[in-house]
């Protein structure tokens, strides 16, 4: 069974940092991207960004681009989230997720494209 565990979440107040962990665990497999994803209270699952793994490209939502960085350890095989200057709007359940097959254009983005998910970790940010 493949399992992705997410680590890092808390409290922080607007303004600070945050880093996010994401790493398998049981059955090895080979995705072709991870994928960071946000929930808040009564709203939909957002896409954060994205990474593949060969490249190390990356795509992120316009409204977390030049405030957090998604990056990829082939050896752990981790992928992480670095979060800076958080808002209060920033709060939410934060998932990542592996993508076994090419994503491309606003595939990317769609949550229906990921194949495996983590059970998500919390990050409050306070005013």
């Amino acid at each position: 069974q493949v399992q992705l565990v997410e680590s890092g979440g808390g409290l922080v107040q607007a303004g600070g940092s945050l880093r996010l962990s994401c790493a398998p665990s049981g059955r090895t497999f080979s995705s072709y991207a991870m994928g960071w994803f946000r929930q808040a209270p009564g709203k939909e699952r957002e896409f954060v960004a994205f990474i593949t793994w060969s490249t190390g490209t990356t795509y992120y939502a316009d409204s977390v681009k030049g405030r957090f960085t998604i990056s990829r350890d082939n050896a752990p095989n981790t992928v992480d989230l670095q979060m800076n200057s958080l808002k209060p709007e920033d709060t939410a359940v934060y998932y990542c997720a592996a993508a076994l097959k090419v994503l491309l254009g606003s595939s990317r983005t769609n949550p229906l494209r990921y194949d495996y998910w983590g059970q998500g970790t919390q990050v409050t940010v306070s005013l």
